[in-house]
């Protein structure tokens, strides 16, 4: 059940339009990235205007931890937001997507943030997981569940007591509304460890009691897409109209709302994500192509399943190629240098920087450079190293395909790395398929709107998000061999360079 919004004149005008078959006029968005805040517009036509960023990147106080400052985000999404409204405004619906698995305390009486923000990349847990795992319980240290316990560990009684737990979409939409909301939606309670994601919804019980974990301390969980509440710190408070995670959004505002449909997106690691529709994926946790089950988005209480694979290491491993090599002076650079010549030359980088996500999933693999001769320079390794994201997207496609037991016949892309001509034909080649462009570089804010108009009744039906899409460039595969065989090769040398690490599940 979802809360219930409170009937400002700004809404009862809105209820007053639509019955009228009046169009929405526009929805402001809040996407909250790893390193950035942004709000922006989404209008009737599929287009985003009015874009206000701020940078906001974690604090890293020591390898393996990964916070951020939960009062400094709530500040810069106010500022942002109220920034695109003054220009643009006003709007008929608020959607908020945001990073997903991350952790916030804060007091419900004073709304005061109870200590450091978790990242989903803080790994401070990873001892508890592996405690745990040892009990036969299993969590893993990207997941929510055991971040929620470490905050509450941190904390005196009766700050305990009062303690609100949640992710970022839960901790901006009780700013948003003046401390009157507390809830999250399923695509990001689900990432959380918390959550039954199995078709019947609700927190686990088990899980929480062998944390610690209060269940009065956790959100509501309610429907990626409808009434969810009201941004009453907003101008002429315009109601809350969805929640979802980032990934999720990207999907959904690339038109893959319809089962088979797939998308990747680029950016400091990489995400492959597979609309598969109403029915839950056959496995619980980890398939056999290394994809996870997800819940794609909810609305109406129905369930929109997808499958979801994972690169650690995508636009990091070109991070590393500016500001630890100094090979090139800026991740843009990367396209022309590359460019300088026609092949690597037998040169293949694998970016596994971080270890293997998809399929593979070894932490203790390592990013390596094989077939390097006399011959090979500057462009050579650059593009080596773009070639083997592009290695590691087709490896992401080929898990999924198994996993969600369904063709891909191309694959659309969004993030960073989409805008380097280079990466996106090595990408088709690798792949062997059609790799389609989307318009918008970062697709999650207009995910975010559409599911927000479809609450509010600028799209009646998920098909006509499908119907959006319109790529802004479709690069065909070459016909140049893609060397997989020797892909593989490589992969194979990188794998287990610390066994201790690579014996290591979550």
């Amino acid at each position: 059940m979802s809360p219930p919004i409170r009937a400002g004149h700004r809404i009862r005008r809105e209820q007053e339009r639509l019955l009228e078959g009046g169009p929405a006029i526009s929805i402001l968005v809040i996407d909250v990235g790893t390193s950035s805040v942004r709000a922006a517009l989404v209008r009737p036509d599929a287009t985003v205007s009015h874009v206000h960023r701020r940078p906001l990147p974690p604090h890293v106080p020591f390898p393996g931890l990964v916070e951020f400052d939960p009062a400094a985000m709530a500040a810069a999404v106010l500022e942002m937001a109220r920034a695109a409204l003054e220009e643009g405004g006003p709007v008929d619906a608020v959607a908020i997507t945001a990073q997903r698995a991350a952790a916030i305390a804060w007091d419900g009486r004073s709304g005061a943030p109870l200590g450091p923000g978790l990242s989903w990349q803080d790994l401070r847990t990873a001892g508890t997981c592996l405690e745990l795992q040892a009990e036969g319980v299993r969590f893993s240290p990207s997941e929510s569940a055991t971040k929620f316990a470490w905050l509450l560990d941190q904390l005196g009684p009766e700050e305990r007591e009062h303690a609100k737990l949640g992710t970022v979409d839960s901790w901006l939409a009780w700013q948003l509304s003046g401390g009157t909301l507390h809830i999250t939606e399923p695509s990001n309670a689900a990432v959380t460890g918390l959550y039954n994601y199995d078709g019947q919804g609700g927190w686990r019980v088990d899980a929480l009691e062998r944390l610690g974990i209060p269940l009065s301390s956790l959100p509501l969980v309610v429907d990626s897409s409808g009434p969810l509440g009201t941004a009453s710190v907003l101008a002429d408070e315009p109601p809350l109209c969805a929640l979802v995670g980032d990934q999720q959004a990207s999907l959904v505002g690339q038109g893959c709302t319809q089962p088979g449909l797939a998308k990747a997106t680029f950016g400091t690691g990489a995400m492959l994500d597979v609309c598969v529709g109403d029915a839950r994926p056959g496995f619980s946790t980890r398939g056999e192509g290394g994809c996870f089950p997800i819940i794609a988005w909810q609305r109406r209480g129905r369930v929109a399943w997808g499958i979801e694979a994972i690169m650690l290491a995508a636009g990091t491993a070109v991070d590393w190629l500016v500001e630890d090599l100094g090979v090139i002076s800026s991740a843009e650079e990367s396209e022309a240098v590359a460019a300088g010549c026609d092949d690597t030359g037998g040169v293949v980088a694998v970016p596994a920087l971080l270890g293997f996500g998809t399929p593979q999933w070894d932490f203790g693999a390592r990013g390596a450079v094989f077939g390097l001769t006399r011959g090979s320079g500057r462009p050579e390794l650059v593009r080596a190293v773009l070639e083997g994201v592009a290695h590691s997207g087709a490896d992401l496609l080929e898990a999924a395909e198994r996993d969600a037991g369904v063709g891909i016949g191309h694959l659309r892309i969004d993030g960073g790395m989409s805008a380097n001509s280079v990466f996106v034909q090595a990408l088709a080649d690798a792949c062997d398929r059609p790799v389609e462009v989307s318009p918008q570089l970062e697709a999650t804010t207009l995910g975010a709107g559409f599911l927000a108009g479809l609450a509010i009744g600028t799209w009646a039906h998920e098909d006509d998000l499908a119907a959006t899409w319109s790529p802004r460039v479709v690069i065909d595969p070459s016909g140049r061999p893609a060397q997989r065989d020797r892909w593989r090769r490589a992969t194979e040398r990188a794998g287990q360079w610390y066994p201790e690490l690579s014996a290591i599940e979550f």
